[in-house]
């Protein structure tokens, strides 16, 4: 039993994907985390049998890696889709099949454009403003389809992803505790949903990890100057 989300923005895309893992009535964790970041702008969130879906991410993690070693520069999220679509397709065909979903998101710098990918365990792929998968698509996809619209921004992209939890927490008896993530510019970044204004607080967050060196390189001058003065 997974749920997993996603939508585009602006300059932005969100994922948001539950943190439980079990087996049939069972829940035997609250805090996995089944998004996984494969390059500097981009991350997939999956769901399906366990053995595969920790399988398939870290397969998946180590070759968008090696892409990025060999030619200096990561995959771009189109081509990257077109790879892991390329992959579990060839995957249902073998003795060894994947049976994962996942939901591919990702920033392209080069042209300042939002991609979000559709891709289940069959090698079927679509690109898609909004999305979701697992027990969430029965209650959800109607929330989004009413709420979002394009070049929706930053808050209102949370509201919407906001809206889909709540929806979750209300119409279904499994109860799912969520991680979220916002990819832009200049990378990936946590998104707490439980906070009032998530992304006043990651703006927070990144300016205050900005600031720091620069106030440590200044108190090290400032530190410096009397010892080089005497």
């Amino acid at each position: 039993m997974e749920c997993s989300f996603g939508l585009t923005g602006s300059d932005f895309v969100l994922l948001a994907s539950d943190m439980s893992a079990g087996r049939s009535i069972i829940q035997m964790k609250s805090d996995e985390n089944k998004i996984k970041a494969l390059g500097p702008h981009l991350a997939m969130a999956y769901g399906g049998e366990p053995g595969d879906t920790n399988n398939f991410a870290d397969y998946v993690e180590r070759n968008m890696r090696l892409y990025h070693i060999r030619h200096n520069q990561p995959l771009l999220p189109p081509s990257a889709s077109a790879w892991v679509r390329r992959t579990l397709a060839e995957s249902i065909r073998s003795r060894k099949p994947y049976a994962v979903n996942l939901l591919l998101a990702g920033y392209d710098i080069s042209t300042s454009l939002s991609h979000l990918y559709w891709i289940d365990y069959l090698g079927t792929k679509a690109v898609v403003p909004y999305a979701a998968h697992g027990l969430g698509v029965y209650v959800a996809l109607s929330t989004m389809d009413k709420w979002w619209y394009p070049d929706i921004q930053r808050r209102e992209g949370v509201d919407v992803l906001k809206k889909c939890v709540n929806e979750v927490e209300k119409r279904l008896t499994v109860k799912f505790a969520f991680n979220c993530i916002l990819i832009d510019k200049d990378g990936i970044h946590n998104i707490d949903l439980s906070l009032p204004d998530p992304i006043g607080a990651m703006e927070a967050a990144k300016t205050t990890t900005t600031t720091a060196p620069a106030e440590a390189s200044l108190t090290g001058t400032a530190s410096a100057a009397p010892v080089s003065a005497a």
